[in-house]
């Protein structure tokens, strides 16, 4: 069985950019700001933050480019490791902070809950 992530499949970018170029390019030019012409941090920070929040958001190429770039301007994986850790630890606070909003729900009376199906947009949009 092939592998679901495959780096081979970055080949396929420039397909699926094809398909809405106006948005591709603002969005490469919105990647050249901040990595090329944004200057406030130094380009290493930049790939240690970039690294943290492709492990939030699961990313393996994103983990695999940016580890690679972070590597080669001289980053430690002691450094790495310790970013992974603070984005998990910022992500499991920002869980506990939101569970507030559970406690708050399961706390208001039943009675301003509209019934499933009630309303007239969707319930969630997560």
């Amino acid at each position: 069985m092939k592998p679901y992530y495959s780096p081979e499949h970055l080949r396929r970018i420039p397909d699926l950019m094809k398909v809405s170029p106006e948005a591709a390019a603002s969005y490469l030019h919105f990647e050249k700001q901040v990595y090329q012409t944004a200057n406030a941090l130094p380009q290493k920070t930049k790939e240690l933050i970039a690294i943290a929040t492709a492990h939030v958001t699961g990313c393996p190429y994103c983990i695999d480019v940016h580890v690679k770039k972070y590597k080669a301007l001289g980053g430690t994986m002691e450094e790495i490791v310790e970013a992974i850790l603070v984005a998990a630890a910022t992500r499991a606070g920002a869980i506990l902070s939101h569970g507030v909003n559970a406690l708050l729900s399961y706390e208001k009376e039943e009675a301003s809950t509209p019934p499933h199906g009630a309303q007239d947009g969707p319930e969630c949009f997560c």
